[in-house]
């Protein structure tokens, strides 16, 4: 069915950041102070974001990927070692193992959340795993805590790829404060934005204090001065340069202070959503998980075979409606750089890459937006209620 013009004008994004005059102003003033690359307000962007997330140490990058890449490193992951990650996984992980020239294995992940577990991990543990990256899929806080426990028996980092999860929780604290290192991402997308970014937290000083050195080229530290003979500006490894710059920081600072509402926002319309879906058969929809509370970053659904049409053809009846929808997760071994992964059993990443899709998720999508993605799913379910 082709759209109409009004269709067309009428188009609900999947995501849409919540950019304003606070926003504007704070860009306004770092553009009069002259000073637009990493400062000041890099380094209260690093002091509020460490606060909220309840972390000792925060460290600013240009990305997420930059920030999982220095992750890496900072945990002694190199050439030859097996970093254990789920599946459904993301690019930009893969390019941050290879970057360091370890080898990803893939894991599969428990059914409902989409997200790896002790057991899940344990299965694809080899003889060189040095590390762990778990993730928190669609904002869904990862269970941490029989991770964390069963790699420390094993003398092995973990790593949280809460890109997603700004705001999410896990049993009652911001998720990531249980992992080794944790890495976040401040895409467009994303519940919080700063054009593009990312962070790392640590509860490790030495980590910190490395990965704020490899982000500047591994420069000699200021403070060295008088005990080195060093200059500031000697290198002395091998670095990168994937600073955050003031003006994304100061998007970041505006951000913060309205994460509260995004995040209550977000819920809302999930909430809006399982409410106007919940007599269909045929859909799994999204919830929390009992170990925490989701930002909801994504909403997801997973199209079964009660349903009236297969993940597919919902993908079609909404965009012919004008809605935006996505497959809610690619699966690993399918991106080239992965195929050579190792993985073999992954039964369930393999269902829910085949069944899931992602609904409109932002702080501007309204009631009558949210009733048209209802009333689409509910047509192209028709006659498959429970």
């Amino acid at each position: 069915m082709p759209m109409s013009p009004e269709m067309l004008l009428a188009r609900i994004s999947i995501s849409q950041p919540w950019l304003g005059a606070e926003e504007a102003a704070a860009l306004a003033e770092v553009i009069a102070s002259g000073w637009v690359a990493q400062g000041p307000k890099v380094k209260q962007f690093e002091i509020n974001f460490a606060s909220l997330q309840e972390a000792a140490h925060a460290v600013a990058f240009s990305s997420s990927t930059a920030a999982m890449h220095v992750a890496l490193i900072v945990a002694g992951i190199g050439r030859g070692d097996h970093v254990v990650v789920p599946s459904p996984a993301v690019a930009a992980v893969a390019g941050a193992i290879a970057g360091v020239g370890a080898l990803p294995v893939l894991c599969d992940v428990e059914p409902r959340f989409g997200n790896a577990t002790e057991a899940t991990i344990r299965a694809a543990l080899t003889l060189d795993t040095r590390a762990v990256i778990v993730s928190d899929q669609g904002g869904m806080p990862v269970d941490l805590d029989p991770i964390r426990e069963f790699c420390a028996r094993h003398s092995i980092a973990v790593i949280e790829d809460a890109a997603s999860a700004v705001g999410s929780l896990y049993k009652g604290h911001p998720v990531g404060v249980g992992a080794d290192i944790t890495v976040w991402a401040f895409g467009p997308g994303g519940t919080l934005t700063t054009g593009e970014g990312g962070m790392l937290t640590t509860g490790r000083t030495d980590w910190a204090i490395r990965a704020r050195s490899l982000r500047e080229h591994v420069r000699h530290l200021p403070r060295a001065r008088q005990s080195s003979p060093l200059s500031p500006r000697d290198v002395t490894e091998t670095g990168l340069n994937c600073r955050m710059t003031d003006l994304q920081a100061a998007l970041g600072n505006v951000q913060l202070r309205k994460l509260a509402r995004i995040v209550q926002r977000r819920r809302d319309i999930a909430k809006s959503y399982t409410a106007g879906l919940a007599g269909l058969a045929g859909l799994r929809l999204a919830s929390d998980p009992p170990h925490g509370t989701a930002n909801f970053q994504s909403y997801w659904l997973e199209v079964g075979d009660g349903f009236g049409v297969d993940r597919e053809g919902l993908l079609e009846r909404l965009s012919d409606a004008g809605i935006e929808a996505a497959p809610a997760m690619t699966l690993g071994r399918r991106l080239s750089r992965w195929r050579e992964a190792g993985a073999s059993a992954l039964q369930n990443a393999e269902l829910l890459s085949a069944r899931t899709l992602v609904l409109p998720m932002h702080y501007q999508l309204d009631g009558v937006g949210i009733n048209r993605v209802i009333n689409t799913i509910q047509a192209s379910g028709a006659g498959t209620t429970r």
